[in-house]
């Protein structure tokens, strides 16, 4: 299968910048000595628990190399992502790295200086289940993130407004959409059995894959609906900030270091995309 790099961008969404707040972020950053990130306990193999009861996976590991490279230590926080993405942080945390999809709704309270990687949006059902296709979803009862671009894109109203990101169809109509605080939870109710809460998942195919690694009974239908850009995300308001990830950023694409990353979670350079 052959990747097409993409360009990379400075930033994935235009966004204003209140001069007011200009450099504060920053400021607090290189002062404190410490970059605070926000992610998710339970969204393997981007960031979960491990089993030191430490935060590891991908989204990690990569907030770790950007707080490296800024010459910080970095802290995590885990707040849930219905609060990451309503913006207004009030410098409890800094950035996100948390596989966020930047929209257009999402930009109006947020920056995404960086697009760090894409990932394929996969439907998957129980081992059990005869469905072999995405038609053969269609009227069923499918279980997703609140909140999140697969809930959006079950909804039909998915915009993703990032330059770079390959178009996508509408090819699922669902007959029940049944929405999770985490994907985990999900695919929770699917191991139960073939619709006995819910038909079939949507979520990412890497989260699918360690899923199904991890002894979930599930398999992947069809190709991918959509790949998604993925960014850093900040709230607004400081655009220093905001040029310093992506310079830093920048310098992860260029020396390889994300695609290291990406092949040691994934198994595959995910940040290019078809």
């Amino acid at each position: 299968m052959t990747m097409t790099r993409l360009p990379l961008v400075a930033a994935a969404i235009a966004f204003l910048v209140s001069p007011a707040m200009a450099g504060d972020t920053l400021d607090r950053v290189t002062s404190s000595g410490t970059l605070t990130m926000s992610s998710d306990p339970e969204y393997p193999p981007q960031s979960f628990l491990n089993d030191a009861n430490e935060m590891d996976g991908f989204d990690v590991d990569v907030g770790k190399e950007i707080a490296k490279r800024l010459g910080v230590e970095l802290k995590i926080v885990t707040p849930a992502w219905e609060v990451i993405t309503a913006g207004g942080w009030a410098g409890r945390w800094d950035m996100s790295v948390g596989s966020m999809t930047p929209t257009a709704s999402r930009a109006e309270v947020l920056s995404f200086p960086a697009v760090y990687y894409y990932t394929p949006a996969s439907f998957a059902v129980h081992t059990d289940s005869s469905a072999a296709t995405l038609a053969d979803l269609d009227g069923k009862v499918i279980g997703t993130c609140g909140g999140c671009t697969y809930d959006a894109y079950l909804n039909k109203d998915l915009v993703i407004d990032a330059e770079g990101a390959p178009p996508f169809e509408y090819q699922v109509t669902a007959g029940e959409i049944r929405t999770y605080e985490t994907d985990t939870n999900a695919f929770d109710d699917l191991r139960l059995g073939d619709g006995v809460r819910v038909d079939a998942v949507f979520s990412a195919l890497p989260t699918i894959q360690e899923a199904i690694k991890n002894g979930y009974p599930m398999k992947v239908v069809g190709d991918p609906a959509f790949y998604e850009p993925l960014s850093v995300a900040t709230d607004k308001g400081d655009a220093e900030f905001d040029e310093k990830i992506a310079e830093v950023v920048g310098a992860m694409h260029e020396d390889g270091t994300l695609t290291a990353l990406s092949e040691k979670w994934y198994g595959v350079d995910l940040t290019t995309a078809e």
